[in-house]
Parts: structure tokens; C-alpha cells; sequence
């Protein structure tokens, strides 16, 4: 597993804030077009300066989950979809989204999950959550393994990019580096982990393809499989230095997941598309991710 820590100079408080934030978005507790709380308030709720605060809502507003402005506050514009009841094996009842799969994943001694994705940004997010409940007690897996297929960094893709200009760099040079922020998190998480003896086998892989993906994937103890594809749409993009760029982007945290799990019968619905995309996924990362 890779030691890469972030760079915020406080790691762990830094990881642990972000992650408790993202999940108060995503269970409702800052719902979308909300405020969050002031500054100073969050630093003396969670025990943590004020830079740490500061830097983390950097990060939530580079990733699109708030948008900050200087002397308004940080108001949440983007948070998940609501997840429908639990699909039965071998069926698929409509959408669901990670959290609750994930959840549920947790809860048994072994997590394994693979995952094709444009960044690591949601599994990061809900793995923060996750990893709430393993420090708390309320699930102890023996095991967790994952592998993660990211585009290659240097690779051309058609999003996001500018709306009038598409050779403009700005907007995939931001998609590197949250794929390196979030990269990052999420390694800091595992370590954390691993250091902590939270979980006695815990393991972290990650390769990048020359392919630009049409969808997510994430395959769970090979018994499960959510699949979403990325929707183009159109949206303004705020960079760092405050500009806002028309531009063409996808859809990503959030989106509702076509959930289907496998059964005994090898040829039910359920059992076929798990297993092809186990077998699509191990074909990609054996021979086309590096």
C-alpha cells in the first residue's frame, strides 16, 4: 500500500474533519443550499485550528461539494441522492447509492471491493465514514482489501474541459489534482488503519488506464456489483483563483448506482452481470492498467 500522507501538515485531524463533514452532507444533516457553521465553530467542534478548517473547506469547494465566499460563509451545493431500500440477491430494484452498500459491506469480517472510477473523491468519502464506525466499535472487519482503477493522469479526456474552449488546460490540471488530494486521503486513511491495528489485514491497490471512463464500477466481495454512467452536463466550475469557467463536466458523487447481487443460480440476471464485470474489471487491471 502506498505511504503517501497528505501535505496539510495535520493529517489525521485533517482526514477526520473532512470526512465528518462530507457525511453530514450526505445523511442530511447539512442539506443542499445550506449554511455550514461558521469557521470558529467548527474548529472549536472538532478541537482543530482554524487553518485546518480553512483547509478543508478548500478542499470541499475545489471538489464541488460547497461553494465559499469570502465573508458569506460556505453554503453546500452538492449532495448524494437518497438510497432506496435494500435489493434482494440475484434482483435489482432500482437505483442505490454507495453509502448504505458500503455500510452493509462493513459489517461482515471481510471487505473486499474493486472500483473503476474518474476519482477516488466518493470512495474516499464514504470509506471516512466507514472507518468512523470501525474506530467507534460498531463494525470490526478482519479484513479489508481494495484495487482502484483511476485514468492515467497524463491521458486526454473529453471532461470536464471549457465549455467554449477545449484545449483550455485549467480544468484538467484541477481534475489532477483532486485526483491527487483525494488519492492521497484516501492512502492516509488506510494507513491510519493499518498503523492503529483497527483491522488485522488491510491493503490498498491502485493502477491507472489509458481509457477514459464512460461509467463508475464498484464490485464488492465479488458478490456485488453498482454500476453508473458519467452524465455530460453543463455547469460553472469555480477554479482557485475565484474565475468561474463555463464548462462541460459529469456527474459523479452522488449519482444513483444500478445495483444488482449475485446468487446460486450461475445464470440469473443477478449472477451474470456480477460476474461479467468482475471479469471486465480483472481483464483491464491485468493487462491495460499499469
Amino acid at each position: 500500500m502506498g505511504e503517501r500522507q497528505s501535505s496539510d501538515g495535520g493529517g489525521r485531524e485533517f482526514h477526520r474533519v473532512a470526512g465528518e463533514l462530507r457525511a453530514r452532507m450526505s445523511n442530511g444533516t447539512y442539506p443542499l443550499h445550506s449554511m455550514l457553521p461558521a469557521q470558529r465553530d467548527l474548529a472549536e467542534e472538532f478541537g482543530v485550528s482554524r487553518n485546518t478548517v480553512q483547509r478543508v473547506l478548500g478542499e470541499l469547494a475545489d471538489a464541488g461539494w460547497v461553494e465559499s465566499r469570502q465573508g458569506s460563509g460556505s453554503r453546500v451545493v452538492m449532495v448524494p441522492r437518497t438510497a432506496p431500500a435494500p435489493v434482494v440477491a440475484g434482483q435489482s430494484r432500482g437505483p442505490i447509492t454507495l453509502g448504505p452498500a458500503l455500510g452493509k459491506a462493513f459489517e461482515r469480517p471481510e471487505v473486499i471491493l474493486d472500483t473503476y472510477t474518474l476519482t477516488s473523491e466518493s470512495l474516499y468519502t464514504h470509506f471516512s465514514v466507514q472507518v468512523e464506525r470501525i474506530r467507534a466499535g460498531a463494525v470490526a472487519p478482519e479484513r479489508v482489501a481494495v484495487r482502484v482503477i483511476l485514468p492515467a493522469e497524463d491521458l486526454f479526456l473529453p471532461f470536464p474541459r471549457a465549455r467554449d474552449d477545449k484545449d483550455d488546460p485549467r480544468l484538467r490540471e484541477r481534475l489532477n489534482a483532486i485526483q491527487r488530494r483525494s488519492l492521497t486521503s484516501l492512502e492516509g486513511l488506510f494507513s491510519g488503519l493499518e498503523l492503529e491495528d483497527f483491522v488485522p489485514s488491510v491493503s490498498l491497490e491502485v493502477r491507472r488506464a489509458r481509457m477514459a471512463p464512460s461509467h463508475k464500477l464498484y464490485l464488492l466481495n465479488r458478490a456485488e456489483a453498482l454500476l453508473a454512467p458519467y452524465e455530460v452536463v453543463e455547469r460553472d466550475i469555480r477554479l482557485v483563483s475565484g474565475e468561474v469557467v463555463p464548462a462541460l463536466d459529469v456527474l459523479g458523487f452522488g449519482a444513483s448506482l444500478t445495483h444488482h447481487v449475485k446468487d446460486e443460480n450461475r445464470a440469473s440476471p443477478g449472477s451474470v452481470f456480477v460476474d461479467s464485470w468482475q471479469d471486465w474489471f480483472n481483464s483491464v487491471w491485468e493487462h491495460i492498467a499499469e
